[in-house]
């Protein structure tokens, strides 16, 4: 197995950086190249042959299994994570993060895990956040955090999340990323001095996240060795969260496998309010309709008395409908 691996995340307008990138690796690249871009999971990805044309390096999605070369780019296929497991590609359709598959944090946690200090991550253009807890896993365990420069980005967030969190050894330009990874991949991993308590406990918490990102079952007790249960709830399976804190990063995990930072928590939890909130309003719709039909239907038929206690519900309802539905528009906005 190579002693070094590049692990490279983008997502909304990383595919141009990428690009950059991919252009300037050498035929030679002594390191394997690891790729994941956030991409629609029901469509079919072109990326390994775009890179292929980019540069010298082979690109390709791989099947799982295959076994890491050096000079090889993998590509996360769509709709599936991609994670590295002592010398051999594992691809894996398990539990989406932060409503993502594939994960970048699940690909950089795999090879932080498995490379140490050879492990070399890269966060190029995206939104949100996704990637900083992997880089941050990767510079807990000696390996080298590299971010493109925020203001150079199309969409800053990813950086700007990864540079808020991770002490990152380069903040560069896209353009000057490929010959430094070049440069990187041709040192020998230097072991550093690990400072700091728990350094056992992280290691143990990389294994046990890999695992379920590679969906694999594992016992409760187990999961509960991440971090202390807390009181919230799953929004994918309505499981129990645990919370997992990271340096200045506090984010969960639930028995099945679904991960979450505390903004991606936020953001769900709101959209299941605002599913919900939308659900009552039609409900309560359909019953003026409903009652508006029977006193209609009564008025027809001389029931004159009983019609008007049918239509007054019927206004009452679509009165509190009319609230409701200012209510969820309000609440979109947060």
């Amino acid at each position: 197995m190579p002693q070094k691996c590049i692990l490279i995340g983008a997502s909304a307008g990383g595919l141009e950086p990428l690009r950059e990138v991919v252009a300037q690796l050498p035929a030679d690249l002594p390191a394997p190249v690891f790729v994941v871009m956030h991409l629609p999971a029901n469509h079919k990805s072109y990326l390994p042959y775009i890179l292929s044309q980019t540069g010298p390096l082979p690109a390709l999605h791989p099947e799982d299994n295959a076994r890491v070369e050096p000079g090889v780019i993998y590509v996360a296929p769509p709709d599936h994570h991609l994670l590295i497991d002592d010398g051999s590609v594992a691809v894996k359709r398990g539990p989406k993060e932060n409503g993502f598959r594939p994960s970048i944090d699940a690909l950089f946690r795999s090879a932080a895990y498995t490379y140490g200090p050879g492990a070399i991550g890269v966060v190029l253009s995206g939104a949100l956040h996704d990637g900083t807890s992997g880089l941050w896993s990767i510079k807990r365990l000696g390996g080298i955090a590299i971010v493109q420069e925020p203001d150079q980005a199309r969409y800053p967030s990813m950086p700007r999340s990864a540079l808020e969190y991770v002490d990152a050894d380069y903040k560069v330009p896209s353009k000057e990323i490929g010959a430094l990874l070049t440069q990187l991949a041709q040192t020998q991993p230097t072991q550093k001095e690990m400072v700091g308590n728990g350094l056992e406990e992280d290691i143990r918490r990389l294994a046990i996240e890999t695992q379920l990102a590679a969906g694999v079952n594992l016992p409760e007790k187990t999961v509960l060795e991440l971090g202390p249960l807390t009181q919230f709830t799953c929004p994918e399976c309505k499981g129990s969260l645990v919370g997992i804190k990271e340096g200045g990063l506090f984010r969960f995990r639930c028995h099945t496998g679904h991960g979450f930072s505390a903004d991606a928590l936020v953001d769900d939890l709101m959209k299941t309010i605002d599913e919900q909130l939308w659900q009552t309003i039609r409900g309560f719709q359909e019953a003026t309709m409903l009652l508006e039909h029977i006193g209609g239907h009564l008025q027809e038929n001389g029931g004159s008395a009983q019609a008007d206690v049918f239509l007054a519900k019927a206004r009452e309802l679509n009165q509190q409908s009319s609230q409701l539905q200012k209510i969820a528009i309000e609440h979109e906005s947060l």
